[in-house]
């Protein structure tokens, strides 16, 4: 098989521009033509905690130039698949939505605006957060569209209707995503520990037909049988990396012990790459700032590398 080696430049990891996987960058949002776009949403103000995942969009950038070496694709031993074969996928990075400092509303119809011509060229839009609240703008593009069901990897519920005025902060997403009638029902894995959603946050996820699963649930059920769970059909991913459990992803605003391996969440989206159309993704809450050598953004990186993969293979 060849590989870019031969054509004389040999691009290490370490040297060049850093775009998501090195893949090409698109300047011109008018102008993608790809099956899968990188879009950067660097905002953090929703945060309740701890700031720093708007560095979050760069620091898996540059993880993700790990993998980026010019073999022809990446070959899965265990799978015997070779993924993102290179002449079979076209995946580019068009750069970050514009953020402007205190500007919720601004910022998020911004980031909007970026998945939206992601929607409109037929690609599929992969969206690296930023804090939780960009999803609200994410799932927002898609309005008109068929309905499609979301799956949630977090520790976190999401599902704060309003807390002192605020209705588009990091704890609100998945309230937000439950009331647009473009979004068929939510299945949240990963909740954990003391949230951030209080019982009656529950109790109305539930009426309103959500599926919450805990980590410990996950694993009592076994992966084959919470997937057996999700509708096949149209979804939507949204993962947060604290999600995972912070002794493999320190990196987060918000960690909490108890969470996913990184073999559970594969075998997750592996599963959900096989079974539905995935009509989206994002990726929130990497902080680098409060990452220990590189952990969580290699995480971060390794996990879209391979879900793009995924989805793309088995469509």
């Amino acid at each position: 098989m060849s590989n870019s080696y031969e054509t004389g430049r040999l691009n290490l990891p370490f040297t060049g521009i850093c775009t998501f996987g090195k893949y090409p960058y698109v300047e011109d949002w008018a102008a993608i033509d790809a099956d899968v776009a990188i879009l950067g949403a660097p905002y953090d103000a929703g945060t309740q905690w701890r700031a720093g995942a708007r560095q979050g969009p760069r620091g898996i950038r540059e993880a993700s130039t790990l993998f980026s070496f010019g073999h022809g694709g990446a070959y899965d031993h265990e799978d015997d698949i070779t993924y993102l074969e290179q002449g079979k996928v076209r995946i580019v990075d068009i750069g970050d939505a514009d953020i402007i400092h205190t500007d919720t509303l601004g910022s998020h119809a911004n980031i909007a605006a970026g998945v939206r011509a992601i929607l409109a060229a037929g690609a599929l839009p992969v969206v690296l957060g930023g804090d939780h609240s960009v999803n609200i703008p994410c799932i927002e593009a898609f309005e008109g569209a068929e309905p499609f069901h979301i799956v949630q990897l977090d520790a976190h519920l999401d599902f704060v209707d309003i807390r002192h005025g605020v209705t588009r902060g990091h704890g609100n997403p998945m309230r937000r995503a439950a009331e647009k009638p473009w979004v068929s029902g939510l299945t949240q894995l990963g909740i954990r520990n003391v949230s951030s959603t209080a019982r009656e946050g529950y109790e109305d996820a539930r009426a309103r037909g959500s599926d919450i699963l805990s980590v410990r649930q996950v694993r009592a059920l076994g992966v084959a049988a919470v997937l057996e769970r999700i509708p096949a059909g149209r979804v939507y991913l949204t993962i947060d990396i604290d999600g995972f459990d912070p002794s493999i992803a320190p990196g987060t605003g918000t960690p909490s012990h108890g969470g996913f391996t990184y073999y559970e969440g594969l075998e997750l989206l592996d599963g959900i790459a096989q079974r539905c159309d995935v009509v989206g993704i994002d990726l929130v809450e990497v902080a680098p700032d409060h990452d220990h050598a590189g952990l969580t953004t290699t995480l971060a990186a390794q996990l879209l590398m391979n879900t793009i993969g995924r989805v793309l293979h088995h469509r």
